[in-house]
């Protein structure tokens, strides 16, 4: 049995996690530490959408690479997730992947409005999204290992 057909059979659909992680990494590979970052990401899973999410406002103050290499990988996970079979509300999605800086004028009321909507899915989908993260990042983890530039010359001769 090919493959394919054992997929089809199994309704396994794996969105392309590898692929797009490798993307990502590759796009970041030439600034100087945006890819520890997905080591971070990784380890961050577990504390939920909402924090995962607010973490790329936290480092707008000290990093803008780092904080848009965490947007980028929070966009692409909301790609993926509206190629699934979750209804997640179009107004929501917006929302959700919309760009916000943390000093915005209204910052603070759309933080609110984006953490509620996060809180809000059906926890059901609340792990799913947890689930395909986690996935996404452990793939990121790997092609950061694979494609990270030494930063030293003891790195560089090993």
């Amino acid at each position: 049995m090919t493959q394919a057909q054992t997929e089809e059979q199994s309704n396994w659909q794996p969105y392309s996690l590898d692929r797009r992680a490798q993307k990502l990494v590759l796009s970041q590979r030439d600034k100087k530490d945006v890819l520890n970052e997905s080591h971070k990401m990784r380890m961050s899973v577990g504390y939920g959408l909402e924090r995962f999410w607010g973490e790329h406002l936290r480092l707008e103050r000290e990093s803008r690479e780092k904080a848009a290499y965490w947007k980028a990988v929070w966009d692409c996970l909301w790609d993926v997730l509206t190629e699934t079979s979750l209804e997640i509300d179009p107004d929501n999605l917006k929302l959700i992947k919309e760009k916000i800086s943390i000093n915005a004028p209204n910052a603070k009321e759309r933080i609110e409005t984006v953490s509620k909507a996060l809180w809000d899915l059906p926890i059901a989908h609340q792990r799913i999204a947890l689930m395909v993260l986690t996935q996404f990042c452990d793939a990121l983890v790997w092609w950061t290992q694979r494609y990270k530039k030494p930063s030293s010359p003891q790195e560089r001769d090993a």
